[in-house]
């Protein structure tokens, strides 16, 4: 018995150390810019006056403890997509979560069943002029 405790116990911190990430991705809709500093990436709900769209950005997250850990960490690789494409914003468009499970079922032990869900966040990449 007790070394089913240390099995799930195991495996719950394997499963933590693989999937305590954040992933994006871009889709390039305008011109590429240099690349610029993670910290001068501003996220934006309301359009600014005046930009220009570099990309569609995606990131999504179920890293942290809590919701707003997750949010936190997808907003970071948001602003991380953006930056590697020259963008100095995000205009928010999109916000949710994705819901999935992780299914232990060998058959000599105990089934587990974890649920995981990550936060998500689409936006467009900008750059703003003043």
């Amino acid at each position: 018995m007790f070394f089913h405790y240390i099995k799930f116990y195991l495996l719950l911190g394997f499963l933590v150390l693989l999937t305590a990430c954040a992933s994006g991705s871009s889709i390039v809709t305008g011109t590429v810019r240099a690349p610029v500093n993670l910290d001068s990436v501003k996220l934006y709900l309301d359009e600014p006056v005046n930009y220009q769209t570099i990309a569609i950005v995606k990131a999504s997250s179920d890293a942290g403890f809590t919701e707003q850990g997750s949010q936190d960490y997808a907003v970071a690789e948001l602003k991380k997509q953006a930056a590697k494409l020259g963008a100095n914003g995000v205009l928010i468009t999109a916000t949710g979560e994705q819901s999935t499970a992780f299914y232990n079922m060998s058959p000599n032990t105990t089934n587990y069943t974890l649920p995981i869900t990550a936060q998500t966040l689409t936006g467009k990449a900008i750059y703003v002029s003043e």
